[in-house]
């Protein structure tokens, strides 16, 4: 191990709770340490004399003794801290996704004191001049630009739940570090890539064995909010299909219709929200696939600008190009609602949300603690998609692998590890 002089960062591996590798980040304004192989061990030395006084031979059982006592105090404080921090982890990592979805469950679930109706006059959501007994294509609806305001609303308030969570979880406030394993050096401050910081924190694991990369929080959610083939590309195109009369008359209802129950006030439609889902990702599959295998200039000018992130980060999800939005989202959003439709506004804001942010976490540099469970019933993970950007031939599904294990076309992260992934990702 050497040491050098500088403003430098250090990076510790350690094992976390759960077993894995995680990374300290140590930012020092003196000197960084360094380490030429995969690990590096830290010791310390001492110095230390044999007594020869026969008081100081008595004295040493009891302060063994106190020794012991310490440590083992120590340790259990440890293991505590260790638990308290595993279930934060989890309680914020489950909390994360009915936060995506967390203005249409306010606003339309029959309990909540922000219930739409008490909120907004009738006039602002009701589709016609008069209460729609069943919602059908059938009927002359009236679009009214609430749905789009909170359906844009929704998606937004939805990315900023991810984008606290994923703040957290990768500066170490959901984890707690008590063993260090090996160190890695970071970029100093003069690389103009990180902050300086004097308070160590816990990276997650990351996916690829050479490392998450290095950038600035900030200007990663000012890239993700401000690439024109993204949001920009995305509310352009809920505008036009709204205020166009463009979708399936179901979409602008915000109350649920039945010929038995009547019309009563809407609310999320989780079977029809699981369902827009899998044939989104479905469609997007199959296109996926055409952008890749089409022509070799097709995919130059569509996808190819999306594929120079060989190891992306979470912020990467929607940079690419105008043409691989288009073919990869736009298109494969309104077959969706042409086919699913009996979605009423409120599914059509969870859908759009959830879409939007689960696309983004799987472009995460780091491994999610439900990832071997969505492993395990074949949703999309972080590491599932990590082998299409690296190896770029597999793994076409976002949401879902299931296409991918139909097709033949799915790679298992950890048939990559050690050597690119990290082991257990």
């Amino acid at each position: 191990m050497s040491h050098q002089s500088s403003n430098a960062t250090a990076d510790v591996m350690t094992k976390n709770s759960a077993g894995s590798d995680t990374t300290i980040r140590s930012r020092s304004s003196s000197t960084s340490c360094s380490s030429t192989g995969s690990t590096a061990s830290i010791t310390s030395t001492t110095t230390s004399t044999t007594p020869t006084d026969p008081n100081e031979l008595q004295q040493q059982p009891a302060a063994a003794a106190a020794a012991a006592a310490v440590v083992l105090r120590r340790q259990h404080q440890s293991s505590a801290s260790s638990v308290f921090s595993l279930s934060v982890l989890w309680c914020s990592s489950i909390l994360v996704w009915p936060a995506m979805i967390l203005l249409p469950l306010v606003l339309s679930t029959s309990f909540s004191p922000f219930h739409y109706s008490k909120i907004f006059p009738i006039e602002w959501y009701s589709t016609t001049n008069t209460i729609i007994t069943k919602m059908d294509d059938t009927n002359d609806v009236r679009r009214k630009p609430l749905g789009l305001v909170l359906g844009i609303l929704s998606v937004a308030i939805g990315q900023v739940g991810v984008w606290i969570f994923f703040y957290l979880y990768k500066y170490g406030y959901l984890a707690s570090s008590n063993k260090l394993s090996h160190a890695t050096t970071m970029p100093s401050n003069n690389s103009k890539n990180v902050s300086s910081s004097k308070k160590a924190y816990v990276e997650p694991t990351s996916i690829q064995t050479k490392g998450s990369v290095q950038y600035e929080y900030v200007e990663g959610v000012l890239t993700h909010i401000s690439q024109p083939e993204g949001f920009v590309v995305l509310t352009a195109y809920l505008t036009i299909t709204w205020m166009c009369n463009l979708m399936p008359n179901s979409y602008y209802q915000f109350m649920n219709n039945d010929d038995t129950t009547g019309t009563t006030y809407g609310s999320i439609q989780y079977k029809e929200l699981f369902l827009c889902l899998v044939i989104q990702d479905a469609i997007q599959y199959v296109m996926h696939r055409l952008e890749h295998d089409l022509s070799p200039s097709f995919y130059q000018k569509s996808h190819k600008p999306h594929h120079k992130f060989l190891n992306p980060r979470l912020f990467d999800a929607f940079n690419g190009s105008l043409t691989d939005t288009i073919c990869m989202i736009i298109i494969p959003l309104y077959i969706t609602a042409n086919l699913v439709r009996t979605t009423n506004v409120w599914t059509y804001m969870a859908f759009g949300s959830t879409y939007a942010c689960w696309l983004t976490l799987i472009h995460s540099e780091y491994v999610f603690v439900w990832d071997p469970i969505f492993r395990c019933i074949g949703f999309g993970t972080p590491a599932d998609h990590h082998v299409h950007h690296a190896f770029f031939k597999y793994n076409y599904g976002h949401l879902f692998m299931w296409f991918d294990q139909i097709v033949g076309t799915y790679r298992n992260p950890n048939l990559y590890s050690p050597k690119h992934f990290n082991v257990g990702v």
